[in-house]
């Protein structure tokens, strides 16, 4: 065990493969797009994704291209995770580097899942 660390035996799942993604149009961006662009980020404590740690999956990204708007709900791997805020930093980085400006980021922690929620990770890109 290491010291520190809030999470020091978490569960790891198997990256899931699939074939490349089809797109309807050349220029349309869906959730599948946006999930493949975050899932690869690694945890701030461990050497593995958040994917891989079920912090993120398919169903937590949803994408509104009409409203320009992109949101993300992630699940810590524990309540009283300590980096959530990390994670949320990480996932807006990613996503202001890989897609256009216009769209309105919100990454969110999943309801009930952080003991703190209070405190907020909740973030906005105007």
């Amino acid at each position: 065990m290491t010291v520190g660390m809030i999470n020091a035996n978490p569960v790891v799942h198997e990256r899931l493969e699939r074939p490349a993604h089809p797109h309807a149009a050349a220029d349309a961006l869906d959730a599948l797009d946006v999930f493949d662009t975050v899932r690869d980020i690694k945890d701030p404590e461990h050497p593995y994704s958040l994917e891989q740690l079920s912090v993120l999956s398919e169903e937590s990204v949803s994408v509104d291209e009409k409203l320009g708007r992109i949101q993300i709900t992630f699940t810590p791997t524990v309540q009283h995770c300590s980096m959530a805020t990390v994670i949320g930093l990480c996932l807006r980085l990613k996503l202001m580097q890989n897609f256009p400006p216009h769209f309105k980021i919100d990454i969110k922690v999943a309801p009930g899942s952080l003991a703190n929620e209070e405190s907020g990770v909740d973030s906005d890109k105007s």
